[in-house]
């Protein structure tokens, strides 16, 4: 029996994945879970396992298609799945997590009855209410009918476009409304477009003309989420920053003998590292960059634990996935959970829950060799740490100039959160440990 597989709901949000690459061909013959592919979403690569063993029977759509939620991605001929089932049972298909419950075996949603002239009011309210289903006033009550069945993508451009989905014909498979249909019905109805004015069209009117050999990126994937986020940090937080030059002359020789020392050296410390342990510490003095503005809530929420973003630059875009409880472990296991999601992340398998749930970041844009910069905040975090670049330079040095390593840490912070004066004991504390890795004594 010819059996499809849609595009699951991969959570936090997200409406439609790119198809990255497909491991598996028309007739090929796949075992349950087995990858058949990998869609990038809006934050992250991630692999598709087969929620059915038989042969593949069709796949449709190629690579580097963008696919809604809810559409079909590939056709698999599974062997036994048209025995007959007893009308009492319900038919079971393989269930992943996050693929929602199994569908039931009439073709249509069911609804509950009506129940009578009270549930006609409540259910009317809820038709009322809801942004699809919306009636317009002056319009005639329709018949009861079951709801326009669509995918959560195809509702929202419904009502982006205007469009009541009860007036939509169809042509999905079961009757189900895509985005083609929409689309279709939208440019059916819209108005006539006005004749254009006579006359010399002014400058603003005119299309921007590109130069031969130009290049023109798709903006989507982990580029196009990046661009929201940093957009609406920008508008929402009240950005502040605030820069301080360290000596950090002693935490290059601390790093350098756990690199000379064999029983640490396969943990590979840096001064990454260093700093993010100085990081967990500060904000243990500084809870109020550990925190999070509710607006709807009206509350400020401080985090019980430290949960460190770490900006990783990819191939795909600047991506920020977060070690968990960094401010429980101790360096060396931190700088080894660090090094892996940094590595898991240029790699582009870094899962949707890497890529949330951080409470305060680091961004380390020395490693281009800058020196310094102001970051911009991941959307609901206080503040972001940027490192500069390790330098010898003359520095001021008991009593004298001598050669030093300098770097410059750049603070970002949101306002509503952090006032001035937080945001210099913290970064002060963070620069007093870089200067004397001992002086992490004094916070342990």
């Amino acid at each position: 029996m010819i059996t499809d597989f849609r595009l699951p709901d991969l959570g936090e949000g997200l409406v439609e994945a790119e198809i990255v690459q497909w491991h598996v061909a028309a007739g090929d013959e796949v075992t349950l879970n087995q990858t058949i592919a990998e869609v990038e979403t809006a934050k992250a690569v991630v692999e598709l396992p087969s929620p059915f063993a038989g042969t593949v029977s069709a796949i449709r759509h190629a690579e580097g298609d963008v696919v809604p939620v809810g559409e079909v991605l590939i056709s698999f001929d599974v062997e036994g799945s048209d025995a007959p089932v007893p009308e009492t049972a319900e038919k079971r298909e393989p269930n992943l997590v996050g693929y929602g419950a199994a569908p039931r075996s009439t073709a249509r949603p069911q609804r509950r009855a009506r129940a009578g002239a009270a549930g006609d009011a409540v259910d009317l309210a809820v038709r009322e209410a809801a942004p699809h289903d919306a009636i317009a006033p002056s319009a005639p009550e329709r018949e009861p009918r079951e709801r326009p069945r669509s995918t959560p993508p195809v509702r929202k451009l419904a009502r982006d476009l205007g469009v009541d989905l009860d007036l939509v014909a169809a042509s999905g498979v079961d009757g189900l409304i895509t985005r083609d249909d929409v689309e279709a019905y939208a440019a059916r109805t819209a108005p006539a477009t006005p004749e254009a004015p006579r006359g010399p069209v002014p400058p603003t009117a005119a299309p921007v003309a590109g130069a031969a050999g130009d290049e023109r990126i798709p903006i989507r994937g982990v580029r196009k989420h990046t661009a929201d986020a940093m957009v609406r940090s920008a508008f929402t937080a009240p950005h502040a920053a605030t820069f301080l030059t360290v000596d950090v002359t002693a935490s290059v020789a601390f790093v350098a003998g756990l690199r000379a020392d064999a029983r640490y050296a396969a943990h590979r410390v840096g001064i990454m590292a260093v700093a993010a342990k100085a990081v967990c510490l500060a904000l243990r003095r500084t809870p109020e960059l550990n925190a999070t503005w509710d607006d709807a809530a009206g509350e400020i929420v401080r985090f019980a634990k430290v949960n460190l973003g770490i900006a990783a630059a990819t191939e795909r875009g600047l991506v920020v996935p977060s070690v968990k409880d960094a401010g429980g472990m101790p360096l060396l296991e931190l700088s080894d959970a660090i090094r892996a999601l940094a590595e898991t992340a240029r790699a582009g398998k870094a899962t949707p829950a890497d890529l949330s749930g951080g409470t305060f970041s680091i961004t380390n844009y020395g490693v281009f060799g800058v020196d310094a910069g102001t970051p911009i905040l991941v959307p609901g975090e206080a503040g972001i740490l940027g490192l500069g670049a390790v330098q010898r330079r003359p520095w001021e040095h008991e009593g004298g100039v001598a050669l030093r390593d300098v770097m410059t840490l750049s603070l970002s912070f949101d306002h509503r959160l952090v006032d001035g004066a937080e945001a210099a004991r913290f970064l002060t504390d963070v620069g007093d440990v870089l200067r004397d890795p001992a002086r992490a004594m004094v916070f342990a």
